[in-house]
């Protein structure tokens, strides 16, 4: 490439992408093909390989981030690079290997340059590159068809619809031709096992996206499936690029977070603010959390204001700016971790708002396990996606375990406190020691 061209290509690169739209529009059509060719200049951040010797490049990302298009051309890169080079083709199916990953509008035919045409042979479902490379489909369903075939390369598609795992491990098996054979794995995550045994491998690395990530796709399109799906399950899974797992003996499941959102919020009768202090400002967090006890008897959690890493000031403040943006009746704060200063800086921050304390004398399984009942009885409502709540709910386990994120479970202790305040105190069944 002469100097020249570098030169220009570094000023393209600069350029707003807005700009470069503009000046490719009036560009001549072999100019902006040569430009559009020059897959690094588009890619985005998660598109291009991964740095380091790794063996499994896993790109785990949402819908419209680009997946295919950057499966396709690493694919096609392989080829350009390694002449000789056998790759592997291997989709859910048969039938998704060829619509999408050669066929597809981003397949390794749509982005073959024009000075490097390839070969597609259906009946035999194989890719024949200019260089002399070639890629041949299978379909991780007849994972048996990649009992014998040996390959430098592999590209594995949408790895979270595969069934069972006998369709990677033949294609590993397989994957012996050179010095450091490689292999893409595209997918929108799934919490299935082979997903998992994939990601914990230390010759992974993973790369991470979100739809919206994507600067090509329509801004109205993002729009309207964030608002449809937002910070749910299914909007975290599928935009966002999430891998959620459920925990063995979970005392909630996500599909009750998912079933139990409010489409409205009835008139309440009591808010209550639960309160989980920190035993220090080392990263724990402060759980805060407001729930309410609609007039139809059920309870509604309404807000999650927990902080990281506050003083005790600092938090005590956000418990006070929570209860006066919810209308709050009471504060009801863990005193385990030193009572009598919880107390006076939370009237300190908020000096008219009752508090009350509550001691801890059971686990924390034993205290979530009345509030977990209320949700199975559909007595609890979300009033909208509370996706690091949820994830510490449904990391609190039957017997006390706790696999979630963080340390401390501390959204969910103050979720539960509140609600055991609001919902079950006046029966009994909580058995909390008030002060």
């Amino acid at each position: 490439m002469s100097a020249a061209m570098e030169r220009a290509l570094r000023w393209w690169r600069g350029l707003p992408l807005a700009d470069r739209r503009a000046i490719a529009a009036t560009l001549s059509e072999d100019t902006a093909r040569a430009i559009v060719e020059r897959w690094e200049e588009w890619a985005h951040p998660g598109q291009l390989p991964p740095p380091g010797g790794w063996s499994v490049w896993l790109m785990q990302a949402g819908r419209g981030f680009g997946k295919t298009r950057a499966g396709a051309e690493w694919v096609s890169a392989m080829a350009r690079t390694m002449p000789q080079a056998r790759i592997a083709l291997v989709g859910a199916t048969i039938a998704d290997a060829r619509k999408v990953m050669v066929e597809g509008p981003s397949g390794v035919i749509a982005v073959a340059r024009d000075d490097e045409p390839v070969v597609w042979r259906p009946t035999s479902g194989e890719v024949r590159f200019a260089s002399g490379a070639s890629a041949q489909v299978y379909s991780a369903a007849a994972p048996e068809k990649l009992r014998g075939p040996e390959h430098h390369f592999a590209w594995a598609d949408e790895l979270g619809k595969w069934r069972g795992t006998a369709g990677w491990d033949n294609l590993l098996m397989g994957l012996r031709l050179g010095e450091q054979p490689r292999v893409l794995v595209t997918t929108t995550p799934r919490p299935t096992a082979l997903m998992r045994r994939i990601a914990a491998d230390p010759g992974t690395r993973t790369t991470r996206g979100r739809t919206h990530d994507n600067p090509h796709l329509p801004p109205a399109f993002v729009a309207a499936m964030t608002a449809s799906y937002g910070a749910t399950r299914l909007g975290r899974q599928e935009l966002d690029g999430e891998l959620i797992d459920e925990v063995a003996g979970a005392l909630w499941t996500r599909a009750t977070f998912e079933a139990q959102r409010a489409a409205t919020v009835p008139p309440l009768v009591r808010i209550v603010v639960g309160v989980d202090p920190p035993a220090g400002t080392d990263g724990d967090a402060c759980g805060i959390v407001a729930a309410g006890l609609g007039r139809d008897g059920c309870g509604y959690v309404i807000e999650d204001a927990s902080v990281s890493g506050a003083t005790p000031e600092g938090w005590a403040r956000a418990v006070g700016a929570c209860a006066t943006r919810v209308g709050a009746d009471r504060v009801v704060a863990e005193a385990n971790q030193g009572g009598a200063m919880v107390k006076s800086v939370l009237l300190a921050a908020q000096a008219t708002l009752p508090v009350t304390l509550v001691h801890a004398t059971r686990g924390k399984a034993a205290r979530a396990e009345p509030v977990a009942a209320l949700y199975e009885l559909r007595r609890v409502w979300h009033a909208r996606a509370f996706p690091a709540l949820e994830d510490e709910l449904a990391g609190l386990s039957i017997g006390g375990g706790y696999d979630g994120p963080g340390r401390s479970p501390d959204r969910a202790d103050a979720c539960i406190w509140a609600l055991t305040a609001l919902m079950l105190d006046r029966q009994g069944e909580a058995r909390v020691a008030v002060m």
